[in-house]
Formats: C-alpha cells, sequence, structure tokens
C-alpha cells in the first residue's frame, strides 16, 4: 500500500512531565522492550493513583538499529518520583515539526524522510529525540494499515 502524502506542520510543545525508562536495545528487541516498559510503567501509576496525561512514547536518541538509545513512557501531569529505572523527565518546550502516519511501523522511514525534506525546505534545523506517540496498539487494530502514530521532531 502506498503512504499518502503526509499533513506535516510545525506546532508549539509545550512543557510536558513525563515518567520513562531510558534505555538500549537493538531493533529486533524494541517491540517486546515496549510492551514490558509500558506495562512496569503503567503498573506503577496505578499503584500511585495517577492516570497518564496521554497516549504513551517512544523518543529515539539516535538511528543505530544495532544499539538504539531509547526512552519509553506516558506523559503526567506532574512531577512523579522515580523507581529504579523508571525516572521523572519532561518533553521540552519548543517548536516541533509534526505529523500523524496511519499505517505500519515499518513505513515510517519514508515519512521520517518528508518531514526531513519539509524541514530543511522550511530552513529548520533538528535538535533532540525523534519522539513516536502510539495513538493505538498492534493488538488493538484489526490490520497494520490501522495504526496511528504522531511523530514529532524538535526543531530550530
Amino acid at each position: 500500500m502506498e503512504q499518502a502524502t503526509l499533513d506535516i506542520e510545525v506546532r508549539e510543545q509545550h512543557h510536558q512531565p513525563v515518567l520513562s525508562i531510558r534505555t538500549h536495545t537493538d531493533i529486533a528487541h524494541l517491540p517486546g522492550l515496549i510492551g514490558e516498559s509500558y506495562r512496569r510503567i503503567g503498573q506503577y501509576l496505578g499503584e500511585l493513583d495517577v492516570e497518564p496525561e496521554g497516549a504513551p512514547f517512544v523518543a529515539y536518541y539516535n538511528q543505530d538499529m544495532n544499539d538504539l538509545d531509547v526512552e519509553i513512557g506516558f506523559p503526567v501531569e506532574d512531577v512523579i518520583p522515580g523507581d529504579g529505572d523508571m525516572c521523572p523527565g519532561e518533553i521540552e518546550e519548543g517548536k516541533m515539526v509534526t505529523c500523524m502516519y496511519i499505517g505500519p511501523y515499518e513505513g515510517m522511514v519514508e515519512a521520517y524522510g518528508e518531514m526531513h525534506r519539509y524541514i530543511e525546505e522550511k530552513g529548520l534545523k533538528t535538535k533532540g529525540p525523534a519522539y513516536e506517540t502510539y495513538l493505538n496498539a498492534p493488538d488493538e487494530v484489526a490490520s497494520p494499515e490501522e495504526l496511528m502514530t504522531r511523530i514529532d521532531l524538535p526543531v530550530y
């Protein structure tokens, strides 16, 4: 299936507290690690009687598929004390180039390419990690074509 042209725009990100786990993994182990991290963080938030303030995310600090530096977490209303490798953090305020990608995760490479072309055309520069916010999950949809991921790239 061919991906339709993406609706790419610039938006303002407000300061957002998060509770997350930052770690390293290879691409083969990433799906399991994401699932396990979401489960552990969700359980801890439940113990604290805290609801996430939005959908879960993964921040990618590099693109080395053999040694990905990732931050896996949830946005929360206020700073929450950490527990072990679960740490309070933040998504910094500032400009983000954003798009909604609908389709299988494997197809996001093209979306990133379009976003980087947009950034270059607008004379912007990227800074910080790439954020993927997962608005649904593979076990919630009938087909990977229905997966919805918001991609955000911090820019200046």
